[in-house]
């Protein structure tokens, strides 16, 4: 027996403590902002923030990008759930429903 038959033949973890980058035009794909409104969040601190690569790339950290959706989802359930369904109409300025 070699010691090469103690060695998994698949790790179970990625050897390297990697972390996935995204370029903006995988960004887009997965969050459907403009750019201007994904930099005045970034701004704001409401966004992951981008990073540079090298002077002509810029990336975001995916995992960071995919906290951001899920504490929207989860703040978009929780405020859907103490609120009304739809807008108060009688509160319109034109057409109010009375």
């Amino acid at each position: 027996m070699s010691a090469y038959d103690d060695i998994p033949q698949f790790p179970t973890r990625s050897p390297l403590p990697f972390r996935r980058t995204i370029r903006r035009h995988e960004l887009h794909q997965i969050v459907p902002l403009a750019e201007t409104t994904i930099y005045e969040l970034e701004q704001r601190g409401e966004f992951p923030r981008r990073f540079r690569l090298t002077v002509r790339c810029v990336v975001w950290d995916l995992e960071e990008v995919e906290a951001w959706i899920e504490e929207r989802k989860q703040a978009s359930r929780a405020a859907e759930a103490s609120t009304p369904v739809g807008p108060d109409v009688r509160q319109r300025l034109y057409r109010p429903v009375r």
